[in-house]
């Protein structure tokens, strides 16, 4: 994605992951859009957006708090890569 004039494509693709994440949880729980927002502390057209793709102003840190607003517990670890390559951030559930 730097190629095609995204800059920052690792951290882009971490918070559609964490988009993600927060889509599934609020459909794993049967929450409306306005529950979801009450929750997390948006309005109910916020939501929308964030589950719709828009998420470019929210930080990582942002969305973060959103999974834990849902009730998630989120642990940040860091290793040594297997290889001498750059690192990498990623996500597992």
């Amino acid at each position: 994605m730097a190629d095609l004039g995204c800059p920052d494509a690792e951290t882009h693709l971490l918070k559609a992951e964490l988009v993600t994440r927060i889509d599934k949880i609020i459909r794993q729980r049967g929450l409306k859009q306005v529950e979801a927002a009450r929750l997390l502390g948006l309005s109910q057209p916020d939501v929308s957006r964030l589950l719709r793709g828009s998420f470019r102003e929210y930080s990582v840190e942002r969305l973060l708090r959103l999974l834990t607003a849902l009730g998630r517990n989120v642990e940040i670890v860091i290793r040594e890569p297997r290889s001498q390559r750059q690192g990498r951030l990623s996500i597992r559930a």
